[in-house]
């Protein structure tokens, strides 16, 4: 029988100014493999709690894959790339692979213009 390791983080929020929700994240690891899942808004006001929680998770479980879902993200801008471009980094110093899931199309389009797609695969 194979054993599966599983290490899940709460659900962390970021907060605008005003004390309204703006993005939650969830991670979750399971065989080697993190997943972090954005919803909300995804925007420079936000990212960096995104960035923060996600590098501690990445520097205390060092999974061999990152794959950072976007599937409920109801909003993201171009903060995001950079988000991805700063994960790529950390995955390739921990010998890691990062893969991005269900980018909007205007992400999508950001991806491809910054040639991101070249280096992460995009699902």
């Amino acid at each position: 029988m194979r054993k599966i390791n599983t290490v899940c983080r709460a659900i962390q929020t970021a907060k605008r100014k005003n004390g309204e929700v703006a993005m939650k994240i969830s991670i979750k690891s399971e065989n080697g493999t993190a997943v972090a899942m954005l919803s909300g808004s995804i925007d420079i006001h936000t990212v960096r709690s995104a960035m923060s929680e996600i590098d501690n998770y990445v520097s205390t479980v060092q999974p061999h894959k990152l794959i950072v879902d976007l599937t409920n993200a109801i909003f993201a801008d171009s903060s995001v790339v950079g988000l991805i471009i700063g994960r790529y980094k950390l995955m390739k110093e921990h010998e890691g692979k990062l893969e991005v899931r269900n980018p909007n199309t205007s992400l999508r389009q950001a991806f491809r213009i910054s040639g991101i797609e070249r280096i992460v695969k995009i699902v």
